[in-house]
């Protein structure tokens, strides 16, 4: 079963990265793919501790919190969409406690400095990323927002897809007025769902 989760770290319900979400996914279930959305605003959650439980657990068990609702999702959906908003030249705060809650997926050898490995890996996960910043240029409207979701991602075994930045966006849902700017998102979330490999 082709699935597609949808992950966005927006704390503002029915913006502009909302709507860009749900054109991505669109775009996955034209190809074909179940889709999830999970709002990370909607979860209560915190950031990781730092606790390494998990390195001999296998799973996140320092925290018992709403990060356990969604780590099934992620294990189920071999295709993954991240979205955030630019805050600060970065990721929203939700989005990067939800990254680093993803540390529970390593395993690491016990030599110094440690080797480590995705327990996600070999398995044909695809993903794309996605951010909206409001000024016109890249480096400020979206500052290191995409590396800060790619660069985990695949560290995690996801091969990238594509990702795209939108740029001298803000007013709430602006993004509607943007036809083309959505026909690409849709197009990408189809591409992304292509790439699945049929399991």
């Amino acid at each position: 079963m082709l699935k597609v989760l949808g992950v966005g770290g927006s704390p503002r319900q029915g913006g502009n990265s909302d709507i860009l979400l749900k054109h991505i996914l669109k775009g996955a279930g034209s190809a074909g793919a179940t889709t999830e959305e999970v709002h990370l605003r909607d979860y209560q959650f915190q950031s990781c501790i730092g606790c390494e439980k998990c390195r001999k657990a296998e799973q996140c068990i320092g925290l018992q919190d709403d990060m356990q609702l969604i780590y099934p999702k992620i294990i189920e959906a071999k295709g993954l969409a991240l979205i955030s908003p630019t805050h600060n030249y970065n990721v929203t705060a939700l989005m990067k406690a939800f990254i680093d809650r993803l540390y529970c997926f390593y395993n690491f050898s016990n030599d110094r400095p440690r080797r480590w490995s995705s327990r996600l890996a070999g398995q044909g996960r695809k993903a794309i990323v996605a951010s909206i910043g409001e000024q016109p240029d890249e480096e400020s409207g979206t500052g290191f927002t995409l590396d800060a979701m790619r660069l985990p991602i695949e560290a995690l075994d996801y091969e990238l897809i594509g990702e795209l930045p939108v740029l001298g966006i803000f007013d709430r849902q602006a993004i509607k007025e943007q036809q083309q700017l959505l026909e690409k998102a849709e197009q990408l979330g189809n591409q992304l769902a292509s790439q699945l490999e049929r399991t």
